[in-house]
This record gives C-alpha cells, sequence and structure tokens, in this order.
C-alpha cells in the first residue's frame, strides 16, 4: 500500500533515490542542495537503502564518482545546485559523451556574483549543450516521480543519457508538501534492474571514449542527437504508462491546461506552471481566453508540441526566470525557433520574471496576461522582451 510523506523536495529526492535501487551515491554539499544527499546518507547508515555512499571534495569529483560507476555497471545518482553544477561541467560532457544513464537531482539557484541562495534558472540552463535530458518539476510529487520515470527513460537502449531532474530551491527544496511514495514491489516492476550499453569489465578489457578522429567524431554526436529525438518520442509514453500503474502523470513533455480555443497561451517552466494556472482560473472567469502550458523537459525541447498549442492562438507569452544575456529569455528563443516554419504564427511576447528568487504570483502573472491580450488586440508586440516588477 502506498505511504504518504510529508516533507521537502529535497528529502523527496532522496526517497525516490532509494526507491530506484540506486547503488552508488556521490555527494558534495552545496545551499540549497545539502538535504538532498543527507537525507541519503541517512538511509545509507541506518541500512534502508543499499547503496555505496561516497563522500567526495567536489562537485566535479561527484560526477566524476557516478561516471565511473556508472561505467562500472551500477545504478547511479547525485545532486548539486548553482556553482556546483557549473564546476561539474566538463564532466557533463564526458556523460553524456559515454552514454551513461546518471540522474542528477539539480536544486536550481541563481549563479553569483552577487552570490545568490535563491532560484532561477541559470545554473541547468547554463548546461543546456551537454547532452544532458533536463526535466522541470512543479512540485514534490513530481520530484518523486521523475526521479523514477528519469532511470526508466535513461536506461533504454534508445537513449541511454543522463538527466537532471531540476527543482526550484526552497521554492520546493525546503517547502513541505503531502507525497505518495509508491509500495516498492510496484516500482520494482515498473522500474526494472539497471543495464547499461557498455560495461567495463577486467575479464573483458576494451577501450572507451579513446581519442577520435574527425573521421568518426561527428558520427558520435550524431548518434546523441538521435538518441535526444528517441527520448522526445519515448517521455510520453512511460508518462502514460506510470499514470496507469500509479494514477499520476504530467502530460509527458508539456504540461497542458485549458489550451484548447485560448487566444493566449502562456508559457513557463517549473512551479510558476502552478501559479499560471490559478491565474487561468481567474481570468477565465473574467471571460478570457486564456490556456497555460508548463514546458516540463526543455532537453530535447517539445517542438511538435508547441506547434501544435500554437495552431490556435493568436500570442504566446513566455515567462523566463531567466535571461540569455545579450538576447532574451531562452524559453522565448526556444519558442520562437519551433515556430518559425509556421506560416500563420502567433504573436510573441517574452516576460523576464523571478530571477534570484523574486517572487512571481498567478496575480503578477495575471497583470502578464493582460498587457499580452492588449497587444493581441492591438496586433503587435509593443516590447520584445519585458522585464516584469523591475527596480528604478
Amino acid at each position: 500500500m502506498a505511504q504518504i510523506i510529508i516533507d521537502t523536495a529535497n528529502h523527496i529526492a532522496g526517497y525516490a533515490a532509494k526507491a530506484a535501487r540506486v547503488r552508488v551515491v556521490a555527494a558534495y554539499p552545496i545551499t540549497p542542495q545539502t538535504t538532498v544527499v543527507e537525507k541519503i546518507a541517512e538511509f545509507v547508515e541506518s541500512g534502508e537503502m543499499d547503496a555505496e555512499y561516497i563522500r567526495v571534495e567536489s562537485e566535479h569529483s561527484a560526477m566524476a564518482a557516478c561516471i565511473g560507476a556508472a561505467a562500472a555497471g551500477v545504478r547511479t545518482f547525485t545532486a548539486t545546485s548553482a556553482h556546483g553544477l557549473a564546476l561539474m561541467h566538463e564532466a557533463l560532457h564526458w556523460a553524456s559523451g559515454s552514454r551513461l544513464p546518471i540522474v542528477m537531482a539539480v536544486v536550481n539557484r541563481a549563479m553569483g556574483a552577487p552570490w545568490s541562495i535563491w532560484p532561477d534558472f541559470s545554473d541547468s540552463l547554463s548546461q543546456r549543450d551537454t547532452g544532458w535530458i533536463q526535466f522541470y518539476c512543479a512540485d514534490n510529487q513530481e520530484v518523486f516521480d521523475t526521479i523514477i520515470q528519469a532511470y526508466r527513460i535513461c536506461e533504454d537502449e534508445r537513449v541511454f543519457l543522463p538527466a537532471m531532474v531540476c527543482l526550484e530551491g526552497f521554492i520546493l527544496s525546503h517547502t513541505y508538501m503531502p507525497v505518495k511514495i509508491h509500495d516498492q514491489e510496484e516500482i520494482d516492476a515498473f522500474l526494472p534492474p539497471y543495464r547499461s550499453g557498455w560495461i567495463l569489465d577486467v575479464n573483458n578489457p576494451f577501450s572507451h571514449a579513446n581519442l577520435v578522429s574527425p573521421e568518426w567524431y561527428m558520427e558520435f554526436r550524431y548518434m546523441i542527437q538521435e538518441a535526444m529525438e528517441n527520448a522526445k518520442q519515448l517521455i510520453p509514453e512511460i508518462d502514460k504508462e506510470y499514470g496507469r500503474r500509479f494514477g499520476l502523470q504530467y502530460g509527458g513533455l508539456i504540461d497542458k491546461y485549458k489550451c484548447e480555443n485560448a487566444d493566449l497561451i502562456i508559457c513557463t517552466m517549473g512551479t510558476m506552471g502552478s501559479e499560471a494556472k490559478i491565474a487561468v482560473d481567474n481570468l477565465r472567469k473574467e471571460g478570457l481566453k486564456v490556456g497555460a502550458a508548463r514546458i516540463r523537459v526543455y532537453r530535447p525541447f517539445p517542438v511538435e508540441e508547441i506547434r501544435n498549442i500554437a495552431e490556435e492562438a493568436s500570442i504566446i507569452a513566455t515567462i523566463d526566470r531567466h535571461i540569455s544575456f545579450g538576447m532574451e529569455g531562452f524559453l522565448a528563443s526556444e519558442i520562437k525557433a519551433s515556430l518559425y516554419h509556421m506560416e500563420d504564427k502567433p504573436l510573441l511576447a517574452g516576460f523576464i520574471a523571478g530571477l534570484g528568487g523574486r517572487d512571481v504570483t498567478f496575480k503578477t502573472i495575471e497583470e502578464i496576461a493582460k498587457k499580452s491580450l492588449k497587444w493581441m488586440k492591438a496586433g503587435r508586440v509593443e516590447k520584445e522582451t519585458v522585464w516584469v516588477d523591475l527596480r528604478e
């Protein structure tokens, strides 16, 4: 029988690693991630989790240890945040290039300078092109379920790529919510024992990821791209299967809410998706045809799904908890690129909000929606990128 746990998203990530029967955890502390690996340490110490817990000297070493363990043939897990993730950068490329299905919880935190311990997506989105699948969660239950799903997806022979499961610091990491922890037997039936595409074996030695000449390097990169496309097809299937088994599913790549026949679609990521649903309900009561689309998977990017929701919309408003300096929000750029070939494209308005943990409530999103609808009626967007609640 499923167990209800009232706990923080960080602890819930630890419960998910235990439920996934992870065998090696490499850990280094950083706020606001630390309590993820502290919880796992408790499980290992008490004997509740049969895993090797490796205390390393840095986040770079944590990823290196996970790479070694995964290459040796065991399921691995780690967690980090902000500058810790940045320190892993070199090793992130190595993990994906080696096609190792490592899963990592990234507790999103703004990058310094100036120092901040509060959230935005500048840490994980800076790692956009490292070849990792990226999930963004809206609540604690989704953190648990997505970690379990991520192992199933990453370990599929059509994929064999690592994944980040991203959750916003403090908004989720230190917030208590009730979460359903499914029976271990049911999770085992959904997530079979670890199986890798290749294993280092002293009894069967071979060379892996050695020096590759220009004659072959592009083919290795093409195979990662092909694996991402396979993951794009697999993620919705796994999400539906999970829903059939456990009664919980999240829309696959995009969590859509009242998007049918909507004039305006509000596109968000992470916890802002929950606030956007409240805003949509309030705006609908005012007779405004508004829907919300939470981008749950940023890599691979759901191009086809974005085009589908854009077909009937007159305007799309993106709200980015990140800025690509010198350009605009990442989400705005991605959606523009996705819609480029559409003949009858909706208008697109980009908004930057919530950097460094600044609060973004449903009221803020309602204001963004009404500004966007005003531009829709005028037939043009007055300002392509708007910074929300910016101080003088």
